[in-house]
């Protein structure tokens, strides 16, 4: 949208960027509307011309209330009272003061190119923002439900406070590197929205998905192979802090999780984390994990029983993304 002082002007900017030049609105016409008519009509128009610094500014609030989110770029003293009504109001280090103090943006160089970078770091800042709140209240509910669960069913604590803050802590490692995830296209090409229903069904979703896995996790260790207290807190141990990894990376976008790259620092911080939890479970030489921690080395069938209800887990939450469409990107 181009607005102009004169309408052959304004006509000729809109051709010159791109925007077209086939329906335009002058002032005049814009003095016989209210602002119903006039926020009906605005999403139409490419080119407004011959308006008054009042019409700009009905312009621009015209627009926000069609639910438009609104830019406007100026730099005299005709702009301040759009500058101020945009929802981003954009001016340029030569304008006069009033249009400087107006805007939410001066621009130090002749280039439109870091707006396009600043919107796109925002979306970024954004996405990852919803993705982090996303998988971690997810996770704390099906952990919640689960600890609950089991609290109530088996004879002994089912974690050990230490074991607890070490899978908090553990889990917290590849989760900082979220900040810096990459981002699906489609989450770069439009803003995102704080959704609080949307957060809601996500957590509740995904929560009890992960509550599945660990009761069966449960059901494996207690009834299936007997295992002792040590036992069965490291296998559940070695189950909660991988679900968690691999929520992070299946959860993390509404595409299958293979056909979208995480950031290197996740991936890689995940892959360690990993590493380190599975190598406690499978192997302790020195002892130091049992005595201070309370873990015990698992048997291979033990472990592999594990490794197939983590591919469950993988499963379950890729088919709950498909059928509710609740992944966090796109």
């Amino acid at each position: 949208m181009v607005t102009g002082d004169n309408q052959h002007a304004a006509r000729h900017v809109a051709a010159a960027v791109g925007l077209g030049t086939g329906t335009a609105l002058t002032g005049a016409q814009i003095e016989t509307m209210d602002d119903t008519a006039l926020a009906e009509r605005a999403g139409e128009c490419q080119v407004f011309a011959e308006v008054e610094p009042a019409h700009k500014e009905r312009i621009v609030r015209a627009l926000s209330r069609s639910g438009h989110s609104v830019g406007f770029l100026g730099d005299g003293i005709n702009d301040a009272l759009a500058l101020r009504a945009a929802d981003v109001g954009i001016s340029v280090h030569s304008a006069v003061d009033v249009a400087k103090e107006s805007a939410s943006i001066v621009l130090l160089d002749k280039d439109l190119d870091v707006l396009l970078v600043g919107v796109r770091r925002g979306r970024q800042s954004v996405a990852n923002t919803m993705k982090y709140v996303q998988v971690t209240t997810s996770a704390n509910v099906g952990n919640m439900v689960s600890l609950a669960g089991a609290t109530l069913l088996l004879p002994f604590l089912p974690l050990l406070p230490r074991q607890v803050l070490l899978l908090n802590l553990l889990s917290d490692v590849p989760a900082m590197a979220i900040a810096g995830d990459a981002v699906d296209p489609g989450l770069l090409a439009r803003p995102t929205r704080w959704d609080v229903r949307r957060i809601r069904v996500f957590m509740i979703v995904f929560g009890l998905v992960s509550s599945v896995i660990d009761y069966l996790t449960f059901g494996g260790l207690w009834f299936g192979v007997h295992a002792g207290p040590d036992a069965f807190r490291t296998g559940w141990f070695l189950v909660s802090l991988m679900t968690e990894l691999l929520a992070m990376l299946v959860l993390r976008t509404r595409r299958a999780a293979w056909r979208s790259r995480p950031g290197r620092a996740l991936l890689g911080l995940s892959a360690l984390v990993g590493a380190v939890a599975a190598a406690v479970a499978a192997a302790d030489p020195t002892g130091i994990a049992a005595r201070s921690l309370g873990f015990a080395v698992l048997d291979p069938g033990t472990l592999t029983a594990l490794v197939a209800l983590l591919v469950g887990y993988v499963v379950l939450t890729e088919a709950a993304k498909r059928l509710t469409g609740m992944g966090a990107g796109r």
